[in-house]
């Protein structure tokens, strides 16, 4: 059994997603293929402004949102398979289904993380949900899946930990639909609760998922399917001569999705590692290209400098009232508060008198982890800035990099380079 990824972009409009069913196919063998997807395009950018809690967004442009959200499934689906009223009164089911959760949710900012889950699930469940019809109408045998009903997680909402015994105990029900089919597909980046309480793995997840599935089902390997050749040494939109990296160490690559690399979740790699599985990248725009995969191997190959490029940071320095020292007690309020919102943080250093942090500035979070802090400490920040991490770095890459901008902040091991600097 082999587990595909498709994500947004790869289904992104009537012709995207025949490209991909066109990889699918080419791929059908005698086991099930598990395929994960996700939204389509930009869909959870969408949802996530239709939140409740979600103050920037007036009524108005809810309304504007919600019809964007509805004409756009609904031209790809009838795109797809035209006449067809039996997959738009599907989509038009899931679509009230959303304006009723969206009815029954609390407005308050203490509720976003839950509210953000029950709303933005509904990308996924749209996308699968046209995705298996036009499968079925091809007559490729597919059984849809929910994955809320096999990955079980706790309720640390918009960053759902997985519940592993469970989620494989769950996966046994998996297997029993897809059994007899050519095709399992289900949804990525969303799970659930025991109670059934719909989370999501964080942004991006559906990678995760993948992982989580292969893990629990003994899957012969997983393949991401992507708008890029394989796993790039730097994002094309600041390099124009990246170079494609063939093989990739498990724990490398671990530690560059850690830092940032946006080909794959930073949860992606560990459970594929622990089982041996293999990880391949691969482009949805020339699927017979070899692509890059990540594995068990002691070197990147090629060997090269790997830049990782995280935009929209904000820069915390926190001080002690009394400027006494930064101590156990300090950080462990710090750290408290940081779990509680499930803000991740991306780069951090302390002085004697001082602890700096560097995190996404999500404006939803960051405005009560501020709030939170300044009842205990003093705090300054600095916003719009960029983090760049450098792997195998050498003295003039940093300096092309930096290009003379100030260095707020700077971390340096024997492998890594990381440095806070002003956006361009």
């Amino acid at each position: 059994m082999k587990v595909f990824k498709f994500g947004g972009a790869s289904v992104n409009s009537a012709d995207a997603v025949r490209n991909m069913v066109g990889i699918v196919q080419a791929h059908l063998e005698s086991d099930p293929l598990v395929v994960v997807v996700s939204a389509m395009g930009k869909t959870t950018n969408l949802l996530e402004k239709l939140v409740p809690g979600q103050m920037s967004t007036t009524g108005e442009e809810r309304s504007v949102l919600r019809e964007q959200l509805e004409t756009y499934h609904l031209d790809i689906a009838k795109n797809l398979i035209a006449n067809d009223n039996s997959l738009v009164d599907k989509v038009q089911d899931l679509l009230c289904r959303l304006d009723e959760t969206i009815a029954s949710l609390q407005r308050s900012p203490e509720h976003y993380n839950y509210n953000y889950d029950q709303v933005v699930s509904f990308g996924e469940l749209i996308s699968t949900t046209i995705i298996a019809h036009y499968l079925n109408h091809l007559g490729i045998n597919t059984q849809w899946i929910d994955a809320r009903q096999v990955i079980v997680t706790d309720d640390h909402y918009r960053e759902g930990r997985v519940d592993w015994e469970a989620t494989c105990a769950e996966s046994n029900l998996f297997m029993e639909m897809a059994e007899g089919h050519q095709v399992a597909l289900t949804q990525g980046f969303i799970g659930a609760t025991s109670s059934m309480h719909t989370t999501t793995l964080g942004r991006e997840g559906s990678d995760y998922s993948a992982a989580i599935l292969a893990y629990c089902l003994g899957a012969e390997s997983v393949t991401i399917w992507k708008d890029v050749p394989g796993f790039l040494n730097a994002d094309p939109k600041y390099f124009s001569d990246t170079v494609k990296i063939s093989c990739i160490p498990y724990n490398e690559a671990i530690e560059l999705a850690y830092y940032g690399a946006s080909v794959i979740h930073p949860k992606t790699v560990k459970p594929l590692q622990n089982m041996g599985i293999p990880l391949y990248i691969r482009s949805f725009l020339a699927p017979a290209s070899e692509g890059s995969v990540i594995g068990n191997y002691h070197t990147i190959s090629p060997e090269t400098p790997l830049y990782i490029f995280r935009n929209n940071q904000m820069l915390l320095s926190i001080f002690p009232r009394d400027y006494s020292f930064i101590a156990e007690d300090n950080l462990q309020a710090i750290f408290g508060l940081l779990n509680e919102l499930g803000i991740r943080v991306n780069l951090m250093q302390n002085s004697a008198l001082s602890f700096s942090i560097c995190i996404d500035n999500n404006p939803q979070l960051v405005g009560r982890l501020i709030e939170g802090l300044k009842s205990m400490f003093l705090v300054r920040y600095n916003e719009n800035l960029q983090l760049i991490t450098i792997r195998y770095y050498n003295q003039e890459v940093i300096d092309s990099i930096v290009a003379g901008r100030p260095v707020l902040l700077e971390q340096r091991s024997r492998s890594t380079e990381q440095i806070v600097v002003p956006c361009r």
